[in-house]
């Protein structure tokens, strides 16, 4: 009997230590969905520590006294402004991953089918520079898209998204685990290149490419630095962007948009967590 406990008392342990890193993880989320069903009242004597600048710790309910949608319909309803910058998010995320899909795509398909000359050395160079935070490139980046008069345009936004490395990388690692001699034995029954690519490459290597896709959505649909750097028009700034002046009378409206704001990123995350697992793999495979 106590060797069937012991085993029993080792798992409930475990599950209990596994929960409490996710609750700490959850606890913000749970707050700000709290936080977008209070009243102004609420949020007023909660809040009033922080916004009121006083010296004594903040309150919190995880359940409303007084529950209320009030804020979602100002957003929702009474705010067109805010409908303005959530289409310019949905506009450059889609250039950006379409363009992505153009551009990477096929330069992760050469790099792990074509054994060139020199092939291997550039891929090494698209991972360092993969390794390059946007700090560091900011300025040339300025300077390249002054010269070219794209500055406060989405195209200054969109344009070195799409030559990012890391959708290539991410790729590499799916086109690699498909086995030569099946593209070999597609060569010798006469099938072309771009027919191999179309319907071999892309149907095995997909876990790749929609890791790629999952991981670039939640990079760019919070991208903040960019729009900042390169966007001088509020019109042009993407939904990240938007947070209204933070007052006790504004608070449940910035709970609202930051709520609205993170619906489209787990509704991707939870879509393609599993091909973003996969792809978490693919990259970490030796050659």
């Amino acid at each position: 009997m106590p060797k069937k406990i012991i085993p029993t008392i080792k798992n409930n342990l475990t599950t209990i230590l596994l929960l409490l890193p996710a609750i700490f993880v959850c606890l913000p989320i749970i707050l700000l969905i709290t936080g977008s069903v209070m009243g102004n009242g609420e949020l007023k004597q909660y809040l009033s520590p922080i916004i009121m600048n006083g010296i004594d710790y903040i309150s919190w309910k995880i359940i409303p006294d007084y529950p209320t949608f009030e804020n979602y319909k100002k957003l929702l309803f009474l705010t067109p402004q805010f409908f303005v910058l959530f289409w310019n998010s949905i506009k450059l995320v889609g250039c950006i991953l379409i363009g992505q899909l153009i551009v990477g795509v096929p330069a992760a398909w050469a790099f792990a089918v074509y054994n060139h000359r020199g092939s291997r050395l550039l891929f090494v160079l698209y991972v360092v520079l993969m390794l390059i935070p946007f700090q560091v490139t900011m300025l040339s980046n300025y300077l390249v898209l002054n010269s070219l008069g794209l500055l406060n345009t989405h195209k200054a936004i969109i344009l070195p998204a799409v030559f990012s490395t890391f959708p290539v990388f991410l790729s590499y690692g799916g086109f690699r685990c498909i086995p030569m001699q099946l593209i070999e034995a597609a060569r010798i029954d006469g099938a072309g290149e771009f027919r191999i690519f179309y319907t071999i490459g892309l149907p095995l290597g997909k876990s790749g490419i929609l890791s790629a896709v999952v991981l670039g959505f939640l990079e760019y649909w919070n991208m903040m630095e960019q729009p900042m750097a390169f966007l001088e028009s509020k019109s042009l700034w993407p939904l990240s962007l938007y947070l209204p002046e933070i007052t006790w009378a504004q608070a449940g409206y910035a709970f609202v948009a930051s709520m609205i704001t993170l619906i489209p990123a787990v509704f991707v995350f939870i879509w393609g967590q599993d091909y973003l697992e996969q792809g978490i793999i693919f990259s970490g495979l030796k050659e």
